[in-house]
């Protein structure tokens, strides 16, 4: 298959959680329109990117929703699934673990780094603290290959630079500040001010 559309990989990821949460609820199958009306989204759009995985369900049905949960993880997920790192173990860096962790089996975060010694050897929700300047050391030593950064933006460049330099191949920023990378590695940049901005702009206008 030919590598999805960042948006693509978005929706199936949203795809996926609401039908978990379907399937919960003892559901088996799912029409376009019903997953639509989850997502907020179109019958057409879900039908779009669920026909770009390679994936049908039926007139009569719909579809299964356990065929396409899986799927959708092959898809997504890696084999043998990803180690993450967290730099900044402050309020956000600890909430990511917290929110994070136990929620996909394929993505495990197995250490934080920080610049304070206090929190050295601390453990936040079961990930051990190491200092920052254990980044390189850490990362290839346990194969961490996501890098998610949670400093305050003065500290961003710095902190990209040693998991790049670390050999981390994915990175989630977010800081406000603009990182480069090189081009082997794929960058990913929350700025929770402009979704702020993005969602007052859209509460003025409606």
């Amino acid at each position: 298959m030919k590598p999805l559309p960042d948006k693509t990989i978005e929706r199936l990821s949203m795809y996926r959680r609401n039908l978990i949460a379907v399937m919960n609820s003892s559901t088996e199958y799912l029409f376009s329109h019903q997953l639509a009306a989850l997502m907020h989204t179109t019958p057409v759009q879900v039908r779009r990117d669920i026909m770009l995985i390679g994936y049908t369900g039926t007139m009569r049905k719909g579809y299964h929703i356990g065929n396409l949960v899986e799927l959708i993880g092959i898809i997504i997920d890696s084999r043998d699934g990803k180690n993450v790192a967290v730099v900044g173990i402050g309020n956000l860096g600890k909430a990511i673990i917290s929110h994070f962790n136990g929620k996909r089996s394929k993505l495990r975060i197995i250490a934080a780094f920080d610049s304070d010694p206090e929190k050295y050897g601390q453990l936040f929700a079961g990930v051990r603290t190491y200092p920052v300047s254990k980044i390189n050391e850490i990362v290839r030593q346990q194969k961490i290959c996501i890098g998610i950064i949670a400093v305050p933006e003065d500290k961003a460049e710095d902190v990209a630079e040693k998991l790049v330099c670390a050999g981390v191949t994915g990175i989630l920023n977010y800081t406000s500040q603009p990182l480069s990378v090189p081009s082997h590695v794929y960058l990913e940049e929350y700025d929770m001010l402009t979704s702020i901005e993005k969602v007052a702009y859209h509460a003025k206008v409606l």
